[in-house]
Parts: C-alpha cells; structure tokens; sequence
C-alpha cells in the first residue's frame, strides 16, 4: 500500500478549512487541521506533515510567525502560504521569513492541487554522481538533503535546498531565472522572476564566505546564475 502524503492545513476560516480538508481528502491526502497559529507550529513540529498550507492571518500567532519558527527549528518542510493579502510586500515577507510559494485568495481548487502536488515532488538529483557534494567549507549530503558548514548544520527551507541541489547538480553551467523557476517551482509559484534573486540572496547569506561577493553562486549578469565549484 502506497503511504498517502499528509498536508496540514493551517487555517482559522472553518468554512474554508472544512472544504480544503474535504476536497484534499477527496484528491488522496491524509489531512491534519489547525485553526491558530500555535497548533499549527505543534502539529507542524509533532506530526512532520510533507507540506503546510498556512493562512497568514490567524489569532494569537500569525502565519509569518509559524513559518519563522518553523525554519528556526530548522524544518524544511515545504510551506505554502494562502491568503487573501495580495500585496507584492507581503509575498515578499513571505518568502523571507522561509516559505516556498503564495497562493492568493480566492483559487481554484485544481490550481491549489497543482500546487500542492508541484511542491511535494523532489527534483530528480540522478545527475549527482557523487551524493556527497563539497564546495568552501560547505557539504551537502544529497540524499539526506542535509547542508552543513564548518560542520554545523544550516537551516534551509526546502525549496532552498531543492535549487541548491539543482545548481550544483550542473557546475559551471548558466541558468536564466524563467530556467530555475521552471526546474525548481515548477507551478508553484505566484510572483517574478525576481523571487529566483530573494532565494539566491538567502543562500549565500548562509552559505558564501562573503555574500556581497560570492564564490560559488554566482551572477552572470544579463544572463542568469552558475554554481562554480
């Protein structure tokens, strides 16, 4: 029997939650609910569902909040924020704080499957032949999709993890942002191209020696990013 994906739904709308739990059901997911915040970073922590779909505004603590905490414990669990506020600054925060898309309200549910399935695949890494990857003083062990450096483990969202791997996976190769956000976010995703920039940004922040000048991810301007060895 094949293990069902579990997706926790964090939302404070009962109407809204009751029908994404029933149609994500309906679709084959086991589904857990959460209707505030602190249940949701509980169940999230406890239960280890593969995705989230995460409200952002919820009492007591908010949905920017859940997915600090969450990345702060170093969780990589995929994190999709639904919400009503569309405005370009708060999907920016957003993805700051560590989530891996936005979803703007009202959706349909096709839409919102596509998206959930989209962020629950993993990129296929067969191009790795070594699953053991070191560059500076970072290592990654593909197969456990875990980064350290120095040693010490680094906390990154999974979709940081999925484009690291992804550039890696190909040194010294060009990739445009439309390539990246095609290979790596697939449907998921809901902006410009400038979000291949914020994630870019993040991780050399927490992986270059000097992120105002990177070693190994590097700009290619006018054309995109390269992985240098």
């Amino acid at each position: 029997m094949v293990e069902r994906a579990t997706v926790l739904v964090v939302e404070d709308d009962r109407t809204l939650a009751r029908g994404l739990v029933m149609n994500l059901e309906i679709e084959g997911f086991r589904v857990l609910h959460a209707a505030d915040g602190e249940e949701g970073l509980r169940l999230a922590v406890d239960e280890a569902p593969d995705l989230v779909l995460l409200d952002l505004m919820l009492p007591g603590m908010d949905g920017f909040d859940v997915v600090a905490a969450l990345r702060e414990r170093a969780r990589e669990t995929p994190v999709l924020v639904v919400s009503a506020r569309g405005e370009v600054s708060d999907k920016v925060r957003a993805l700051q704080r560590g989530a891996d898309g936005y979803i703007t309200k009202p959706f349909s549910l096709a839409e919102l499957v596509a998206r959930v399935r989209a962020a629950l695949r993993r990129p296929a890494w067969d191009a790795v032949r070594d699953r053991r990857v070191c560059f500076g003083d970072v290592e990654i062990a593909v197969d456990r999709r875990e980064v350290l450096r120095a040693g010490r483990s680094v906390a990154l969202t999974a979709r940081e993890v999925d484009l690291l791997i992804y550039l890696v996976s190909h040194p010294d190769r060009v990739f445009s942002r439309d390539h990246l956000l095609d290979a790596v976010w697939s449907f998921d995703y809901d902006g410009t191209s400038r979000t291949v920039d914020n994630f870019i940004r993040r991780l050399r922040v927490k992986l270059e020696v000097d992120a105002r000048h990177p070693r190994h991810l590097v700009t290619v301007h006018g054309a995109g990013y390269r992985f240098e060895p």
